[in-house]
């Protein structure tokens, strides 16, 4: 699947760090914001990003989540990709690092569309 097919998605979650604006979760969160999709963070210690509720899990996110955004080490992107799993979440965006061979054969062999070493930043730039 090319990076079309996943922007063409419109609610997604971001996972990753956002302490501050430098951070490459925080940047794409506010990208994918800027061009109009809805976005949840995710991460386990910060309680909010630029005034929105942050989740710990994609699990208590309140609506269906189409696309899950890592900006984690690998194998935490491989955790992540078992909730994909259980939540019936079919599209995984690995940004350059977060993924690793586990996690792109953890995809293969459950059908979950990855893609995985593209910037979100480079591919929804206009």
């Amino acid at each position: 699947m090319e990076p079309k097919d996943f922007l063409s998605k419109n609610v997604f979650a971001v996972a990753g760090s956002f302490r501050d604006e430098s951070k490459y979760a925080y940047q794409i969160f506010r990208r994918l914001k800027a061009i109009g999709k809805k976005v949840y963070p995710i991460n386990k210690v910060i309680k909010e990003v630029d005034g929105e509720k942050t989740y710990e899990t994609i699990k208590e996110i309140p609506e269906k989540v189409e696309v899950v955004n890592l900006v984690t080490p690998p194998e935490i992107s491989l955790k992540i990709a078992k909730e994909c799993k259980e939540l019936g979440i079919k599209f995984l965006w690995a940004q350059p690092g977060a993924s690793d061979e586990n996690l792109i054969k953890y995809c293969e062999e459950n059908k979950i569309n990855l893609l995985h070493d593209v910037c979100v930043l480079i591919e929804s730039a206009e």
